[in-house]
């Protein structure tokens, strides 16, 4: 393993009914408080009603944002910085899934900044660390991106058709509070992007230097198969307690910092991902879906031990039943493609509306940067994207 620093202060509060206890950690912060989410799903399932009577048993004054969409625009950052500012803010509360936690991390860092700072610059295409911010804690209703115990977020700039992801010090929840009960009304769809988008995170890790037999590859090939046990049951019975707690619970491993200490990690599929849904706005975790096995496809010979290792681990296939480790490594990246179709997320881009005219200017806009297993061009990002047409 390579050497690493690691360090994660949000506290989490998982299990039945804990939103219970939330007017203990509200109680340590002012008393003006900007409530975020999305659609307004939470009033039609009671959640808002639970964190409301919440709010006002720890005697907050509650300024409310809502309609933060599923991938967070800069115009819905900067609205909610101005609404900190006017009401004078002290504290953030996102209840929601990883886009309310993304645009409530970043509203928490703007609304620390001067008006006019061009923090879109700084913070996303410069990626300058983001050292002060208002305090925010998260009531989780979505399993997915672990924003909910880590330090970065993903905007998109609608206008520039960018999309991309920031980080810093300031940007770690003071806590969250994960009832698996509030996944239960998660739409069918959502969760299955979910799914996706964690699984697509392990491999993020996984499939990166260094390739030794190291701890954090073991616990994400666990993680890896446990997510797929319980999303079977999950996906039968969205209410089974124990399969959703663990749902809730991987997703936040898959990206809290554990499971990639020691490893060089990669975020190539996310940002070839990102591109996508920033011309069309599609859902983040089937873009995953559609791209990172064509990705894992493009590269596989270059890193054959890894991908062999993940064919036998994660899917259970013999080295008995292939000519060759090239065969038995496909296989695995086709079990994968496999199974992402098997679960209903979508494998082609022509399935959610991406026609091949539209992938050379996509491509032009993606991220590039070297990693441990890659080095793209635009050409290689556009044959990835036509691979999966």
């Amino acid at each position: 393993m390579d050497a690493f620093t690691f360090h994660n202060p949000t506290k989490i509060v998982f299990g039945k009914d804990c939103v219970a206890q939330l007017e203990q950690d509200l109680a340590k912060y002012g008393q003006n408080v900007l409530l975020t989410y999305g659609g307004g799903s939470i009033k039609r399932n009671g959640i808002y009603d639970d964190v409301m009577a919440q709010l006002k048993a720890a005697g907050k004054n509650v300024i409310e944002l809502s309609g933060i969409m599923s991938n967070p625009r800069t115009e819905k950052v900067q609205e909610g910085a101005d609404l900190c500012r006017e009401h004078k803010i002290d504290f953030i509360l996102a209840v929601g899934g990883g886009s309310v936690i993304d645009c409530s991390k970043f509203i928490a860092a703007v609304a620390k900044t001067e008006p006019g700072y061009d923090w879109w610059e700084h913070m996303f295409m410069k990626r300058e660390n983001v050292t002060d911010a208002l305090p925010f804690g998260v009531v989780l209703t979505m399993s997915a991106t672990g924003s909910e115990m880590n330090n970065r977020g993903v905007v998109t700039n609608w206008e520039s058709q960018k999309k991309m992801g920031g980080y810093g010090d300031a940007l770690f929840p003071q806590f969250s509070y994960l009832d698996p009960v509030y996944t239960y009304s998660m739409p069918h769809n959502q969760m299955i992007n979910g799914i996706c988008d964690m699984l697509s995170h392990l491999m993020e890790q996984y499939f990166s230097l260094p390739e030794t037999n190291n701890l954090s590859d073991a616990l994400i090939e666990a993680a890896f198969k446990n997510i797929m046990a319980n999303a079977a049951v999950a996906i039968k019975n969205p209410e089974d307690y124990e399969a959703r707690s663990n749902l809730m619970w991987g997703a936040t491993l898959a990206l809290n910092g554990i499971m990639g200490l020691g490893k060089k990690q990669d975020w190539m599929a996310h940002q070839i991902e990102h591109a996508l849904s920033a011309f069309y706005d599609i859902p983040h975790g089937a873009g995953l879906a559609i791209v990172h096995p064509m990705l894992l496809r493009y590269i596989y010979k270059d890193h054959l031990p890894r991908f062999v290792r993940f064919a036998k681990n994660v899917w259970g296939l013999s080295e008995d039943e292939y000519a060759n480790e090239a065969t038995l490594a496909l296989a695995g990246i086709d079990a994968l493609r496999a199974y992402f179709k098997s679960i209903g997320a979508p494998t082609t881009l022509t399935e959610v509306g991406i026609p091949a005219e539209a992938l050379p200017k996509i491509a032009e806009k993606s991220n590039r940067y070297p990693t441990s297993y890659t080095n793209f061009t635009t050409e290689d990002i556009l044959a990835i994207y036509q691979s999966a047409l």
